[in-house]
């Protein structure tokens, strides 16, 4: 019989939605002196996609049961693939920065590569469940493995969104890992990763800058370096209680992108350390208590699902703070909860319901 939805992870959860609001509306006033139109458009993007479609998508998927998207996992894949190449259709892909991510219809634009990265896990986890006695297997479960990731990098890359499938492939490596892979071929894995990292920065020279500024983030301070640079000084002027809310002052001209891959930064000024600090552990109990569900799922699809789920939201949230800090390249991510996106909240909503709904079914009550 199916038990009540983990009320612990729910409760992080909409911790963090409702500082994720008030931290984006004090973010979006840095959009005022520089397009207040903007301003309108972001505001109901995030609010009526990302928090109100995403508590929609929450309720559903919590009360579906999780085995559901084994059925249709490959349609589901199929599908989001076929959503995620429509990006390049003229008319309808948009460009933004170079880059072809987004879809504009009716006036309102979404990234399909998030739909991407949840269809990926649920996928994955039908695959790798269904083939846990050959994981160990070089051909069999290595190599297959390996071309699906592969079939994906081909579309992300193409647009190119770099770092939204460098946090698909570690969800993709934590599955494998947990679905008995072994260490081996993980390593050879990485190895993969880190020439395919020096091939693109070589080919692609913003690659290559973020790679220099985060070895020197003094390099260019009004060039390649300037948003790290930027970002410091927001962090640093928070001292230990922050400015107070809403009175962060480089979000106003000087912060590139406040409410996008910024967004910590901001709200480093205004909360301080100690702010920081609460945040940074919301996300890390959030990890724990995603990774223990997992541990009590009643089978092996639920576990990965969870897996796959969980190692997404950690990996991206803390690949943004520590680029926001330097202690990590810069990567465009943006913060999960928080950042300014309807469909990157929406997506994140939609696999936290899943996640919930793995632990109605567990196998024993997690404390």
């Amino acid at each position: 019989m199916p038990k009540k939805i983990d009320r612990t992870l729910l409760t992080i959860v909409i911790i963090l939605v409702v500082m994720g609001f008030f931290i984006f509306s004090s973010a979006s006033l840095g959009l005022l002196s520089r397009s207040g139109a903007r301003f309108s458009s972001v505001a109901l993007n995030h609010g009526l996609f990302g928090i109100v479609g995403g508590s929609i998508a929450l309720f559903i998927t919590s009360s579906m049961h999780y085995r559901f998207w084994r059925k249709y996992a490959f349609y589901i894949f199929v599908g989001a693939l076929l959503l995620t190449l429509l990006v390049f259709i003229p008319g309808l892909g948009m460009s933004h920065g170079g880059a072809k991510r987004w879809i504009l219809l009716g006036g309102f634009s979404f990234q399909p590569a998030e739909f991407l990265k949840i269809a990926f896990v649920i996928y994955m986890a039908t695959w790798l469940s269904g083939m846990h006695t050959h994981v160990k297997k070089f051909v069999r479960g290595t190599l297959p493995f390996v071309g699906i990731t592969a079939l994906v990098g081909v579309v992300m890359l193409l647009q190119p969104d770099t770092d939204t499938y460098a946090i698909m492939c570690a969800a993709g490596v934590a599955m494998f890992i947990t679905a008995g892979g072994r260490l081996r071929d993980v390593c050879l894995m990485v190895l993969a990763g880190v020439v395919l990292i020096a091939a693109l920065a070589f080919s692609r020279p913003y690659i290559m800058d973020r790679i220099t500024t985060f070895f020197d983030p003094t390099i260019d301070p009004q060039g390649s370096s300037y948003q790290i640079h930027q970002s410091l000084i927001a962090v640093g002027s928070g001292g230990a209680v922050g400015r107070g809310f809403g009175q962060s002052i480089q979000k106003f001209e000087y912060l590139p992108e406040p409410i996008g891959d910024s967004v910590f930064a901001v709200y480093a000024e205004e909360f301080g350390f100690i702010g920081s600090v609460v945040l940074i552990m919301l996300f890390t109990v959030l990890g724990f208590r995603g990774y223990r569900i997992a541990s009590h799922a009643k089978d092996l699809f639920g576990m990965l699902l969870v897996v796959g789920f969980i190692t997404l939201i950690l990996v991206q949230a803390f690949l943004n703070i520590a680029a926001m800090l330097a202690l990590a390249p810069l990567s465009g991510l943006p913060l999960p909860f928080i950042s300014h996106g309807g469909t990157a909240l929406l997506a994140t909503l939609t696999a936290v319901g899943i996640i919930l709904s793995v632990s109605r079914y567990q196998r024993r009550t997690a404390c």
